[in-house]
């Protein structure tokens, strides 16, 4: 698989899991109980990190806002920190990689926009654990009280809103993942490659000839008849 290929795959990857961490903070339903009658259901409690709702058998909804955040439980101010968090750095990850992706035409040389699609990765990668942790620790905090005798209070199950956090947060991982791959790739692929190409020849300095090569005229043969006999008449003085 080329580089551009693993990149547009994970763009894809991560702008689906960022738009389904985003899809979290309105959903209603991140906690809910039901409290059932002989015949139907007569009244639904559910929750999420921004007010408390009922719902009765004829789809009426009363719904709370909670006061204040400082009277909040910790792992509602928790998760609402990291669930923003998490949208804020899908956000400049998806833009950082929209730049540094080599589909586009901005970003500057290869190597600048490789180094802004590792940070889009790094970006993506800390979303998806940011929402993680938050849709794991209300979760935790839901069946913590659901399986504990000692609670008495109102028991809640799992909400859709967790589920799709969980997916959401896996999608952002697997894309900065991917993003890293592609940023290995292509460094690999940029490498450059060195071939023997054998010993250097020496190419002689004579300029060439216009044309075809004048076949050059046959040189004379030297003369030494008169050093000879020049040779000879000194030789004995």
């Amino acid at each position: 698989m080329s580089s551009m290929a693993t990149e547009i795959l994970a763009f894809v990857l991560s702008i689906s899991g960022w738009v389904l961490i985003s899809s979290t903070l309105p959903t209603d339903y991140w906690k809910v109980s039901s409290i059932d009658g002989t015949v139907i259901t007569t009244a639904t409690f559910w929750s999420n990190l921004w007010k408390t709702c009922v719902t009765d058998s004829t789809g009426v909804s009363n719904c709370k806002d909670f006061p204040s955040m400082l009277a909040l439980d910790g792992y509602i101010q928790v998760c609402r920190g990291l669930m923003i968090a998490s949208v804020c750095l899908g956000f400049f990850g998806s833009t950082l990689a929209l730049v540094g992706m080599k589909c586009t035409k901005i970003g500057g040389s290869d190597k600048t926009k490789a180094k802004i699609v590792c940070l889009a990765g790094f970006n993506f990668i800390l979303s998806g654990l940011c929402s993680l942790t938050a849709c794991s620790l209300y979760a935790h905090r839901i069946t913590s009280e659901f399986f504990d005798p000692m609670f008495i209070a109102q028991k809640f199950e799992l909400g859709a809103a967790l589920f799709i956090g969980w997916a959401g947060s896996v999608l952002c991982i697997l894309g900065g993942v991917v993003f890293c791959f592609s940023l290995a790739e292509g460094f690999t692929s940029s490498r450059p490659e060195y071939m023997y190409t054998g010993a250097p020849s020496f190419v002689s300095s004579r300029p060439k000839t216009n044309g075809k090569a004048k076949a050059s005229a046959p040189k004379a043969p030297l003369d030494y008849s008169g050093s000879s006999r020049q040779f000879g008449k000194n030789a004995y003085v």
